[in-house]
C-alpha cells in the first residue's frame, strides 16, 4: 500500500464527456494541484451513495476554500456507470467522478481488494488522501481487520478537519 510521501500512480483513466471518450492521465489530475481524493467500493451501494459521496458534495466548497482544487471520487466502475450515479446523486462540479474500470490506480495504491464475496469481483478498499502536486500528504484508511464495510475515517469531515489543521494546501507548498 502507498504512503505519506509517496508519489500517486500514474496510469490513464477512460472518461465519458460529452457522449465521446477521453483519456486523461494521472498527472492531468495531480500535477501542481492539491486534490482529494476518496475511494470507495462501488456506485449505488449504500454507504457510497447515503454518505460517503453526499459528505464531500455538502463540504466541497469548505475544502476548496482551504485551498483544495479538485475532490475525485474514484471507484473500480467504468465511466457509464460513474456518469450514471453522479446524474442519479445531483452531483454537479462539487466533485469530479474517476472511473477506474480496470482497477489500474487502485491496484498500484495497493488497495484492490476481493468483494467476490458480495458478487462484486475486484474493488477498491474504501479511504481517502490528499495529495499535493502528485504526492500523497496524508491517507486515511478504513481498518482491514473490521468486517464488513467499515467508513470511519475516509469520510469528509476527518478530512476537513485534517485540511483545516494545516497551512494552505497548494502544488507549491
Amino acid at each position: 500500500m502507498r504512503t505519506s510521501g509517496e508519489s500517486v500512480p500514474e496510469v490513464t483513466f477512460k472518461l465519458r464527456e460529452g457522449g465521446e471518450w477521453k483519456v486523461k492521465s494521472s498527472a492531468d489530475y495531480f500535477k501542481g494541484r492539491s486534490v482529494v481524493v476518496f475511494a470507495l467500493p462501488g456506485a449505488f451501494t449504500p454507504t457510497c451513495s447515503s454518505t460517503h459521496l453526499p459528505g464531500y458534495m455538502a463540504l466541497s466548497k469548505n475544502l476548496k476554500t482551504m485551498g483544495v482544487d479538485e475532490i475525485l471520487c474514484l471507484s473500480v466502475n467504468d465511466a457509464f456507470v460513474m456518469n450514471a450515479w453522479a446524474r442519479d446523486q445531483g452531483v454537479d462540479d462539487e466533485v469530479t467522478m474517476l472511473p477506474d474500470g480496470s482497477g489500474h490506480f487502485t491496484r498500484a495504491m495497493g488497495m484492490l481488494v476481493d468483494k467476490d464475496d458480495l458478487g462484486f469481483g475486484e474493488r477498491s478498499w474504501r479511504y481517502s488522501m490528499l495529495v499535493v502536486d502528485g504526492v500523497i500528504r496524508k491517507m486515511f484508511v478504513e481498518d482491514r481487520n473490521q468486517p464488513g464495510d467499515p467508513f470511519a475515517v475516509s469520510d469528509a469531515v476527518t478530512m476537513l478537519d485534517y485540511v483545516s489543521e494545516q497551512p494552505r494546501q497548494s502544488a507549491s507548498a
